[in-house]
This record gives C-alpha cells, structure tokens and sequence, in this order.
C-alpha cells in the first residue's frame, strides 16, 4: 500500500500543477500568445496530432539511429579501454571535455561540413548518448570481480573469450544503466539538431510554430518530445527486464 501510495505522488502532485495553472489562466484572463491553459494545449495536441506524428517519425528514426551507433561504439571503446588502460587515460578526459561543449554550439558546425539531411542530427544525438553509454559500460568491465576472470582463465579461456563469458554479460546491468540515461537524451538531441537546420521533424515544427507565437502548439509539441523521451527510456527498461529477469526478482 505504502509503494503505490508513493508511485502514485508524483501523478498527483502533477495533477495539481496542472490545475492550478488551468485555475490561474481562467481567472486572470490571460491570453493564448502568453500561456495557454492545460486544456487548450490538449485540444491543439488533438488538432494537431496527424502533423505532430509525422514529424515525431523523423525526430524518432534519428534517435534510434543515434543510440544505436552510440551503443555500438561504446561496446568497442569499453572494451579497448578496459584491455588497455593507457587508452582510458588518454581517451578518458576528452569523452569528459566533449561533454562540457553545449550541442547547440556544435550543431551550427556540423550542418556547415554535413549539409541539411540527417546527418548531423544523428551525429548531435551520438554526442549526447555515447558518452554516459560508454562511460557505464566502462566502468562496469573494471569492475567485474577478478575472480571470475581467474576462473575462466584457469580452464585454458584466452582475453576475448573471458571478455566474452564475464566481463561483458557482468557489465550488462551498467551498460543498459547507460542506455535509459542515452536513451532520455536522445529525442532532446535530434530535436536540438533540427532546430538549427532542417525542413522536418519536432525540432523544425517547433522553431516554426514559436516564431509565429502560437503558445498552444509550443506546449502541444513539448508533451510530445517528453512522452517520446519517456517512451525511448521505457523501451530501454523493458529490454532491461526481459534480459535480465533476475535483476527484476530481486526488487522489493
């Protein structure tokens, strides 16, 4: 009872939010142009949602390809750097500096030297997803406990094999830990790429629609990029049960 009491807070504190600002937008009167109430942005999320979905494949499809380079990647990089450790300590201070450089400084760049197709919003997600992928993935091969690995090598197992039978199917739990946080951050990504230059997709739609100030659309776009965002780490947590069931069984 106490656990859905407390899964069930959040709904309600948000709830609350959203009937207070649909309180405050009645009562003072204020216009579309400046706040849209909660149930105007949901009729205009209904009004609008055949364009929206249109644009929500693009922004999707350059995401998935994101998280799915990043990941492959990070499954290379983790590995190099957890063979050799003079790699970690070069590489691992520019994974961490790259991380500190806004995209929305790096986007204009990558649109001048890969034009206006998806290019450089795949590359904007890449940015933003590799590095907690690669960084998880990482540090859960270092920390694979060494017994294992003497076990297996014991019985004759060379390096790839060892990373093959321990050190990768341990380090699981981190990397997918890696990927709901990549995952999260890559609608945003794609988004933030199509801002600077693209003819379609979320971030396009929603550059549009904010220099005409239709608020309504504004908001009506923002709920789509956050459930698309909590849709992508859904998708992360439901590979995550299905493989590793017993991850799931050991929760309260």
């Amino acid at each position: 009872m106490k656990q859905t009491s407390e899964r069930l807070m959040p709904a309600f504190f948000i709830l609350g939010l959203l009937v207070l600002w649909e309180g405050a937008v009645r009562i003072f009167g204020i216009p579309l142009y400046v706040l849209p109430s909660p149930v105007q942005v949901a009729e205009t999320l209904v009004q609008e949602l055949p364009v929206l979905a249109l644009h929500a494949r693009v922004t999707v499809a350059e995401a998935l390809a994101g998280v799915a380079i990043s990941l492959v990647l990070a499954l290379a990089l983790g590995v190099l750097m957890d063979c050799f450790p003079m790699i970690r300590q070069g590489l691992y201070p520019v994974l961490v500096v790259t991380q500190t450089v806004p995209m929305i400084v790096l986007a204009p760049i990558f649109i001048i030297y890969m034009g206006f197709g998806a290019a450089p919003k795949i590359l904007t997600v890449v940015l933003m997803c590799f590095f907690p992928v690669a960084v998880s993935f990482s540090d859960g091969l270092s920390q694979v406990d060494a017994e294992y690995v003497h076990l297996v090598r014991s019985y004759g197992a060379g390096q790839w094999k060892t990373y093959c039978l321990v050190k990768i199917p341990a380090a699981v739990p981190a990397l997918l830990s890696g990927l709901k946080v990549a995952a999260t951050y890559s609608i945003s990504g794609a988004v933030v790429g199509e801002w600077i230059g693209s003819q379609e997709g979320l971030g396009y739609y929603l550059l549009r629609v904010k220099n005409g100030y239709m608020l309504d659309k504004v908001f009506a776009c923002v709920v789509v990029i956050i459930l698309l965002s909590l849709a992508m780490n859904g998708l992360i947590r439901v590979i995550a049960m299905v493989s590793m069931p017993y991850e799931r069984n050991k929760r309260p």
